[in-house]
């Protein structure tokens, strides 16, 4: 029989409101799993430990992670966060008591804003600097990104020959328990480190997007059928990887400022360093996001152009300040509901929903509606897929890389549209969305599909941008026909 409690989480306040011992919650939450067809169960001696606190976010399983979260209504950060419990706890997790103990705070907290916002850095500085860890034999061309062998397709593929396989639940990512991270985080305003970089992120920068939902993890990556890429997938959240990339990011430009601004030793990074490999998915979690460029094709004697979205450091938890193609966005389902993960299981179908709230502004597609997306009937999504099935609505893909300063991974695709398709789809496209704007005003939106003009805006431009405009380039008659 498991002792009694020696530490209260937020979750464990709500068992005890509820009048139930950890067994009895423990019962309830099975039964709530197997309503909704959910795979996830815990022990009653596993809740016992993620009650006491001696759990993280981050060490467990997204099944786990959806189950409390879904029957509680409450993220799990917050769920594990220590409300305190007998004399250290509560002394550990006490108010400020007195003036001298707030400045610290307020020092620490703006010690880490400033390392995490790295004043006077410029564009893709870091990016590049980080991308210097790495041998050449893993640098894409132009050396601003990085790919793993056979992850860059060796011409853009139609996006129905990308295979996807499921992996169903994937063993929980093992974050390198050797390596100490709390360095890497700030005090929050009761005195005590934060256990989670989202969680400070949420409280200290304030993004106005910042949402912990679920999220597609990639777990093995092969050749496939008719040049293109097979990729295998299993559940993660979006918080787990926002975590890692962010504490890597975060521990680079630290040790960036230490060196006076130059290329860190991989020993002054001993995060990066436990992850070693940034091609396994085992040692590295990976959550690949999906970075379209759409591209209008012009009629006779009217070129090719691009559209570019600057994202707005105000309202997104990273990337803000540089130039992006658009829609990007992370590969999720709308909603966590099982039904959603499996129907939503589809590239298309989430670059889809990127185009709604990016292009025209819709509100994000999140689950919160109260059916799941017919994408057959509802709108816009039975307009592209009309333009699609008709031929001037055309998809390709170009494979994937890791951005170097956050090993952040995105698959780069290449979306065409002919010029009348594109001007009735996107007749009401906005100037400025929930995540940033669109470059330009009015038809400078437009930008030519050239070298020159991409040659002018290369230093706005992210690195996974930059990559993706150069291989569309170089690829033009493939995409563009001819």
């Amino acid at each position: 029989m498991p002792g009694p409690l020696t530490g209260r989480t937020v979750l464990g306040l709500l068992i005890r409101q509820r009048r139930l011992s950890v067994e009895e919650f423990t019962e309830q939450l099975g039964g709530f799993a197997r309503e909704h067809r959910e795979v996830g169960t815990l022990s009653v001696r596993h809740m016992h430990r993620i009650v006491t606190g001696r759990v993280t976010a981050n060490q467990l399983r997204p099944a786990t992670v959806r189950l409390l979260e879904g029957f509680l209504g409450v993220p799990i950060e917050e769920l594990l966060t220590l409300t305190g419990l007998g004399e250290e706890a509560r002394n550990a997790t006490a108010p400020v008591a007195d003036k001298s103990d707030a400045d610290v705070v307020r020092a620490d907290q703006a010690e880490w804003l400033r390392v995490r916002g790295v004043p006077g850095v410029r564009g893709r500085e870091l990016s590049e600097s980080a991308a210097w860890l790495y041998p050449d034999s893993v640098r894409a061309p132009g050396g601003h990104v990085l790919a793993g062998p056979g992850w860059l397709v060796e011409r853009p593929v139609e996006l129905d020959l990308v295979e996807l396989e499921w992996a169903g639940d994937s063993p929980c990512y093992a974050f390198p328990a050797q390596v100490d991270v709390t360095g890497l985080l700030p005090l929050s305003d009761q005195g005590v480190r934060y256990r989670d970089y989202s969680r400070a992120v949420r409280d200290l920068v304030r993004p106005r997007l910042l949402e912990n939902r679920l999220s597609y993890r990639l777990t093995g990556v092969a050749a496939g059928r008719g040049g293109g890429l097979r990729l295998r997938f299993g559940r993660t959240t979006f918080f787990e990887g926002f975590n890692l990339r962010q504490l890597l990011a975060h521990e680079f430009k630290r040790a960036w400022l230490v060196s006076g601004r130059a290329t860190p030793r991989i020993a002054d990074l001993p995060l990066r360093q436990a992850v070693g490999d940034p091609f396994d998915p085992e040692r590295l979690l990976m959550s690949p996001g999906i970075t379209t460029l759409t591209i209008r094709r012009g009629g006779i004697g009217e070129g090719a152009s691009f559209v570019l979205h600057e994202r707005d450091g105000g309202k997104v938890a990273d990337g803000g300040g540089l130039c992006h193609p658009m829609p990007a966005g992370e590969f999720q389902p709308s909603s966590s509901a099982p039904e959603d993960v499996e129907r939503d299981f589809s590239l298309w179908r989430n670059i889809m929903r990127e185009y709604s709230e990016e292009f025209l502004g819709n509100p994000e597609h999140d689950g919160g509606g109260p059916r799941s997306i017919d994408y057959a009937h509802d709108e816009p999504f039975a307009r592209f897929e009309a333009a699609r099935g008709r031929g001037s609505f055309r998809v390709w893909h170009c494979g994937l890389v890791i951005e170097p300063l956050e090993l952040n991974v995105q698959q780069l695709t290449v979306a065409v549209i002919d010029a009348p398709e594109y001007d009735e789809l996107f007749e009401g496209v906005v100037a400025v969305n929930d995540e940033g704007w669109i470059v330009g005003q009015g038809d400078a939106r437009h930008i030519p599909f050239t070298p020159d003009a991409i040659d002018r805006l290369e230093p706005r431009l992210s690195a996974g941008g930059l990559i993706l405009l150069r291989l569309a380039w170089r690829h033009r008659r493939v995409i563009l026909g001819g």
